[in-house]
């Protein structure tokens, strides 16, 4: 999967705000090229809720694990919830993981720094997590649309 393909993938799924902030919109210069999703049906980025999946193109400070600064590197992230980071790791959120994939391409993992939250990565998703990455991204829409429908009440969801 290209970015491209998983942005377009995103931009299919209802009320999914993708935000690539960019030189001269007033975003951090590290957040550049980079693509933050949101559940956002009114299309306003929000004010409270977090990004329910990422892509990143670059290592974070606290974050080079995934080794990004690699040529032609990104990292899919995805909040897909607690059942779904059980089913991948074989642990709960919180639990110690020894990630012994640290880079490695085409892998579903637990985030390096966010799996305690239930955040799963994979590094250059191809064809053996295709499918697996559309799952979980489809699954963390529906979390967050959930969220955002809980935080709205029933008279001002979808």
């Amino acid at each position: 999967m290209t970015i491209d393909e998983i942005i377009g993938f995103m931009q299919g799924l209802d009320g999914v705000l993708a935000v690539t902030p960019a030189p001269g919109d007033g975003s951090p210069e590290i957040s550049w090229g980079d693509t933050f999703f949101s559940y956002s049906p009114d299309g306003a980025v929000p004010a409270t809720a977090q990004p329910f999946a990422t892509i990143v193109t670059k290592d974070y400070p606290g974050d080079e694990s995934s080794l990004l600064d690699r040529p032609d590197t990104f990292r899919v992230n995805v909040a897909a919830g607690k059942d779904m980071f059980r089913e991948w790791t074989g642990h709960a959120p919180g639990e110690p993981v020894i990630d012994t994939a640290a880079g490695v391409s085409d892998a579903v993992t637990a985030h390096p720094v966010y799996g305690s939250a239930g955040w799963l990565a994979v590094v250059n998703p191809g064809p053996r997590t295709d499918a697996a990455v559309r799952l979980l991204l489809r699954e963390a829409h529906r979390l967050a649309r959930g969220r955002h429908d809980r935080r709205k009440g029933p008279a001002q969801g979808r």
